[in-house]
């Protein structure tokens, strides 16, 4: 009942129960020589949040475990020495546990608020990328169609009195019209395109906030790429270190950028778990929608595991196949 009590119960309950289970511990140590019920309260208080809370408890089951264990050998009592060795691994697992179980936690925690800060993240640069767009749109068409419908009702004024200005007019809208579309087309464009070395900056701030080392070989300012070819491959190294922080559980990352006349090849490789590559492996961690992006760009991607995973992905300067509807 009283560990029932301890996970249920909030504020200073939870120290009070907790103090009935090591004194119920210590006299199940000394009359029936049973220490093992101290591996539970080692569980039960590493799962305690408030730090001071945790190494008071910590420090005050920890003591009174080993003096009730000496008092039991001290006195010579026969049940302790039969068992001696279990009582010796039970010691280890009330020193070890607490600080283990506290530290998973403490971990997720961390991860969880992390989690919520990069949702956060995202919805500000959401907002005001919607913010930015809105800005350009009314730059770039607000002027323009405000000009075409000005001159339009003024080549329909002047169609019957002055043929020759109306079509000079008409022509000034026909330009106006055509910088206006080239000028969306344009912007479009940005939009739809991300750079690599922009792109290297945000993998590297996530690898660094999951203590994860970074070394990068090779210049990721792409000069002769596509902004289409160069988009695919941000989004691929993206995923990637996104599967190295959720997957590997790597240590160290190296990414490398090697371009040459015809291809530009990005490498992420990472000291992790490794994975097995078995038959449709592709369709998990984001890897099919990887290849499919690369496929689009007449690209290629390859993985390798071998002391760590290795994930290469390459693709050419110039895309050759008709991209529609982002090369109008």
């Amino acid at each position: 009942m009283c560990y029932r009590q301890s996970f249920v119960s909030k504020g200073w309950l939870v120290y009070f129960w907790t103090s009935i289970q090591i004194l119920i511990s210590i006299a199940m140590t000394l009359l029936f020589s049973y220490v093992y019920f101290s591996i539970f309260l080692a569980f039960f208080i590493g799962n305690i949040k408030n730090k001071a809370g945790f190494y008071t408890l910590y420090a005050i089951h920890l003591i009174s475990t080993f003096i009730t264990v000496n008092y039991g050998l001290v006195t010579q009592n026969k049940l302790f020495f039969t068992q001696f060795p279990f009582i010796l691994i039970c010691l280890i697992v009330v020193i070890l546990l607490p600080f283990n179980t506290y530290s998973q936690k403490k971990q997720g925690q961390l991860e969880g608020q992390l989690e919520d800060a990069n949702k956060r993240i995202g919805e500000l640069v959401k907002l005001e990328e919607r913010q930015r767009i809105s800005r350009d749109l009314h730059d770039t068409l607000g002027q323009k169609l405000s000009l075409i419908g000005l001159k339009s009702d003024l080549a329909g004024k002047l169609v019957f009195q002055d043929p020759e200005r109306a079509q000079a007019e008409m022509l000034e809208v026909q330009q106006t019209a055509r910088t206006a579309l080239k000028e969306v087309r344009e912007m479009v464009t940005q939009m739809r395109g991300t750079r690599l070395d922009e792109e290297m900056h945000r993998v590297g701030q996530i690898l660094t906030a999951a203590s994860i080392e970074l070394t990068l070989a090779g210049d990721p300012k792409l000069a002769n790429t596509t902004l289409l070819a160069e988009n695919v491959l941000s989004m691929c190294l993206k995923e990637a270190v996104t599967n190295v922080v959720k997957h590997s559980g790597a240590s160290k990352c190296s990414i490398s950028i090697l371009s040459d006349e015809n291809y530009v090849a990005v490498s992420v490789w990472d000291d992790g778990i490794g994975m097995t590559l078995k038959p449709g492996y592709y369709r998990g961690n984001g890897l099919r929608g990887m290849k499919e992006r690369l496929e689009f760009v007449n690209g290629s991607l390859e993985l390798a595991s071998d002391k760590g995973t290795m994930v290469t992905f390459r693709v050419p300067h110039a895309v050759k196949q008709p991209i529609k509807g982002l090369e109008a």
